[in-house]
Order: C-alpha cells, then structure tokens, then sequence
C-alpha cells in the first residue's frame, strides 16, 4: 500500500511546482509589460525565477511567452509604423512645398526674362530715339532687372537643392518602410 501514496505524492508536488512557475510567468511577462521591458525567453526566464528550458519544454509557458512576444512586437510595430508615418508625412510635406517654391520661382524667372526682352527691345528703339537721359534710366533699370534674374536663380538654386534634399530623405523613408515591413514578416524568434 505504500507504494501509489508516495507516488502520487510527488505527481502533485510536481504539478504545484509546475502551476506555481506558470503563475511566476505569468507574473513577470505582466511586469515587463507595465515596465515596458523586453519581452524575450531570457528576459522572462529570469525575472520568473524559472529555466529557459522550462519555458520551452512546458506547452503551457511556451504558449504564455509566445502570445506574449507576438503582443509586444504588435504594439511595438504599431508605435514604430505611427513615428515613421508621422516622420514621412513631415517630409512629405517638405516635399511638396519645396516643389511648389520651386515652381512659383520658375515662372518668376520666365517672366523677368520676358519682362527684360521686353525692356532690351524697348532700349533698342529708344537708342534711335530718346535722348541721352531716358537711356540711362532704362539702362540703370535694365541693370536691376539683371541683378533681380540673379537673385531669382540663385534662389530657384536652392530651391532645386532642397527639393532633391526632400527626395532622398523621402527615398530613405522607403526604405526604412520596407525594412521593417520585411521585419513583420520574419516569424518571431524565441
């Protein structure tokens, strides 16, 4: 008769010891949750005060720590898709302004050029006409005109810099999308 009581004696010593270590997992996955710490096999293990072993070989613990990893890298993916997407949308923005300046300096910088064909042609009939005194005046304007054209290149320059500036940041992006896109689809390591 001494035989099955000390035998199942130590089958539900066992099975304590094993609910008391899921309960401990159970306890430290919440913990680095709140604490926001990384939820790994190793970080659990040690904070439960129970071997890696355990966490693999017992199907209970084993599915604890997987829903918990598979969790923490949703929220994680979630968090790090907001800031990118806030950061693209900025450089979007950049982007679309930069062209937009771009634009509106193009088409000043076609309309002082007209404006100064203009202005050479009227010189050119005043050279066989007006007096000495009107020249001068339309050639002191002619020079501003110039220096203005200057001035606008120089800013249709920066402009233009700005905007390939606007385009590499938005082709990094890209390629950061892609990076963590090709992350998501890697299945979770343990």
């Amino acid at each position: 008769m001494s035989g099955p009581g000390p035998t199942e004696a130590a089958i539900a010593a066992r099975r304590q010891q094993t609910k008391d270590k899921l309960g401990r997992v159970e306890k430290a996955i919440a913990q680095l949750r709140r604490e926001r710490g990384r939820l790994a096999v190793r970080a659990i293990a040690e904070r439960a005060e129970v071997s890696a072993t355990f966490l693999y070989e017992n199907a209970e613990a084993r599915a604890l720590v997987q829903q918990a990893v598979v969790d923490s890298k949703s929220r994680h993916d979630r968090r790090t898709g907001e800031k990118h997407d806030r950061i693209e949308a900025s450089w979007r923005e950049r982007a679309l302004n930069a062209e937009s300046e771009l634009t509106r300096t193009q088409e000043e910088v076609f309309a002082q050029r007209q404006r100064i064909g203009e202005l050479m042609g009227q010189i050119r009939d005043f050279d066989q006409v007006a007096p000495g005194e009107s020249l001068q005046a339309l050639t002191t304007e002619n020079t501003t005109l110039k220096r203005r054209v200057q001035q606008l290149t120089v800013e249709h320059r920066t402009l233009q810099e700005r905007l390939e500036g606007a385009r590499s940041n938005l082709r990094f992006a890209n390629k950061r999308i892609a990076d963590l896109e090709a992350e998501l689809l890697e299945p979770p390591r343990l």
